[in-house]
């Protein structure tokens, strides 16, 4: 019975990596919302995403949209500095 596992998981390692090389992805999203700096000002971008969701003025703007966003979901916000680092995060997981 221990070798059967060993051999499945193997499969399953071994798909999951093909599948990443086709750049599928392999793990439930997230849906994390991130504050980003933007040409036009600020602007909430869900992860993984391409498209922004909105394009906000001023950061605290986008802050609000993200957080009612990562609410609905149970995810987190992560607000980026200009430069693009992080930082801060705030997490609406559910329990």
């Amino acid at each position: 019975m221990a070798e059967n596992s060993f051999w499945i998981n193997l499969l399953k390692k071994i798909i999951k990596d093909v599948l990443k090389g086709f750049g599928m992805r392999t793990s439930p999203p997230t849906y994390n919302q991130h504050v980003v700096p933007h040409e036009e000002g600020w602007a909430v971008k869900g992860a993984g995403n391409e498209k922004y969701t909105a394009i906000y003025d001023r950061q605290d703007d986008a802050i609000e949209r993200a957080r009612d966003i990562a609410i609905n979901y149970g995810s987190s916000v992560v607000i980026h500095r200009k430069d693009g680092s992080i930082r801060d995060r705030m997490s609406y997981k559910r329990k």
